[in-house]
């Protein structure tokens, strides 16, 4: 599937009020059209550079604004976990009730920031390649330096969030082990819950990861690492619940 093609598809699967934050990628291709066959090259170009870093812009403060909301949620998420440990519920049905909410809110959080993951990825994907369509049909180059500052964005810099997702995934592996091994009405109601919301989102998420960073005899240094998913119990969950296979 070409890239264009694939960052719509990912568009109309992400959160909604995500789907203006994403790289303009059709607009800029007309442009990288127009600009090969204009007689004001150096016009072009420099608005050409001029709406890249506007989108550059537009990504980092979206992706500082998810990723200040994530350290807050975790934090209020951690400190939910240990006040239901540490305090005597009046009933078990009420002690169940607040797991099976903190479970959901868990989830829930664990497929955003999956999806924020999945946002750097693309976008920076999307990036790569319009800068090379930009130089193959001008033969100019501004790939190169136009990707070194995009690599020191903080959009690009998913390290935080990646360790609040891997937290997260530790914690639903030690708080709820049964996600996969589960009683058959159970599994029943996690297929359902999977064609639901985030859940959902979260599995075309890491599909979508998993394609744009794949090893290909076409890898370059401007590639992405190829992605390998690690085996806890919430990732082979997705696996579980997806009708295609994740790893």
């Amino acid at each position: 599937m070409k890239f264009g093609k694939r960052l719509k598809q990912h568009v109309e699967e992400t959160l909604p009020g995500w789907r203006d934050m994403y790289l303009n990628y059709k607009d800029l291709k007309k442009i990288v059209r127009l600009i090969s066959s204009s007689l004001e090259y150096g016009k072009s170009e420099a608005e050409f550079v001029y709406l890249l870093n506007n989108e550059i812009e537009k990504f980092n403060v979206f992706f500082m604004e998810q990723e200040e909301n994530f350290i807050i949620r975790h934090k209020e998420l951690q400190q939910r976990i240990k006040r239901v440990n540490e305090s005597e519920p009046s009933s078990q049905g009420e002690y169940e009730e607040e797991i099976a909410r903190i479970r959901k809110d868990i989830v829930d959080f664990h497929g955003e920031m999956v999806l924020l993951v999945n946002y750097s990825n693309i976008n920076y994907t999307g990036m790569a390649k319009i800068l090379k369509k930009y130089d193959k049909r001008t033969g100019g180059l501004l790939r190169l330096p136009f990707i070194q500052k995009v690599l020191e964005q903080p959009f690009f810099t998913t390290e935080l969030v990646s360790k609040l997702v891997k937290e997260c995934e530790t914690t639903i592996d030690e708080l709820f082990p049964t996600v996969v091994v589960a009683a058959p009405e159970m599994k029943e109601a996690a297929i359902i819950m999977a064609g639901e919301g985030i859940f959902r989102n979260t599995v075309a998420a890491l599909m979508t990861m998993k394609e744009i960073r794949k090893g290909s005899s076409t890898q370059s240094h401007f590639s992405l690492p190829v992605l390998n998913l690690p085996d806890t119990e919430l990732i082979r969950s997705f696996q579980f619940n997806s009708p295609i296979p994740i790893i």
